[in-house]
């Protein structure tokens, strides 16, 4: 039984990514940072106790700004495949928060390399890199497309890409990169422009919200669906050569097609609703990304399954569903109190 270990498997990608393995017959170690909160609602469907027989997905705590911790779980572990998804990824919140940010997405991933290094293991490493690399570089982007990063989150990603070649060229490491597009999911964290539009699409549809406040709404965006993407990461790591490789779709779309298409799914005029609030600009704007996959393609076989309307249309239908449960269980709450008084 092979076994993987990956950073930020509690995040959306870990999660698809381990269900992919899980299915795989892979043992799955994940790391996981300590919170005064539950965090593992991603994987909770998958999490058995590990005293009961036939566990094979572990969480261990541990943290990317940790070089004794991550270390120690690399020795303990053993895995054949790392899978390095765990970063602070918003990009308007690296702006704010731009040491930190560079600490984890940058240092972490040099950490966790040397590691592998230090540690003689001999597995297999996966990168994630990001579109946002590419900045201002005009699309359609590719591998050999340069990169200018326009955020703080870009810039550290580019030092993790570069860190990432460096141990493959100097120490033989079997590493690989996947530069990815934007993917998204109704596992999607809240605060990404894309599930922030189909919550309150769930909202103002069921009467609890009024307004959608919005920043640039021209900025253009290679989507495409998540469980789609993680599929090429396994890929990638499954090849005799590692390599660098773009995924996305080929196609772009502007944030206020997404808008357009969000609020259509649930027969409401996005016009009613969205309002810009100048705050949400950042300071340097990626104008517009666009993946060239032809090397994925060809290589890898890889193509993705799920279009661009079909993922808005699943986003949507999700909250929607979440949502009217929420408002279903609430209210079948109240006519229990109501008929124990």
């Amino acid at each position: 039984m092979k076994k993987a270990f990956i950073t930020g498997l509690t995040g959306q990608d870990g999660s698809y990514l381990a269900e992919l393995l899980l299915s795989k017959d892979y043992e799955v170690h994940g790391l996981k940072r300590r919170s005064s909160s539950f965090n593992t609602d991603r994987v909770d469907h998958l999490y058995r106790d590990f005293h009961e027989s036939g566990a094979r997905l572990f969480l261990h705590y541990a943290d990317l700004s940790d070089a004794i911790s991550l270390s120690g779980l690399l020795a303990d572990i053993r895995p054949d495949e790392v899978y390095n998804l765990g970063a602070q990824s918003h990009v308007k919140v690296s702006f704010e928060i731009p040491e930190y940010t560079g600490d984890v997405v940058a240092m972490g991933t040099l950490r966790l390399l040397e590691a592998i290094r230090r540690s003689g293991l001999v597995c297999r490493f996966y990168q994630a890199s990001s579109s946002e690399m590419f900045g201002s570089t005009p699309p359609p982007q590719n591998e050999c497309s340069p990169f200018h990063p326009r955020s703080p989150y870009a810039s550290a990603k580019v030092f993790a890409h570069s860190s990432t070649v460096n141990y493959r060229e100097s120490y033989g490491l079997h590493a690989s990169c996947g530069i990815l597009f934007n993917h998204e999911s109704p596992r999607r964290g809240e605060t990404f422009v894309t599930r922030k539009i189909t919550r309150a699409v769930a909202h103002i549809k069921l009467g609890l919200q009024e307004k959608l406040f919005l920043g640039n709404l021209e900025a253009r965006r290679d989507w495409g669906y998540a469980p789609d993407y993680v599929r090429a990461m396994w890929l990638m790591l499954q090849q005799d050569e590692p390599g660098d490789y773009v995924i996305g779709t080929g196609e772009t779309h502007s944030v206020r097609e997404f808008v357009e298409r969000a609020f259509a799914v649930a027969d409401l005029d996005w016009r009613d609703s969205v309002c810009i609030d100048p705050r949400y600009y950042r300071p340097a704007e990626v104008d517009a990304l666009q993946a060239d996959f032809s090397k994925a393609a060809r290589v890898l076989g890889w193509q993705p399954a799920v279009t661009f309307a079909e993922l808005v249309r699943l986003m949507v239908k999700a909250d929607l569903e979440a949502l009217q449960r929420t408002l279903e269980g609430g209210r079948g709450a109240v006519r229990a109190a109501g008929e124990g008084a």
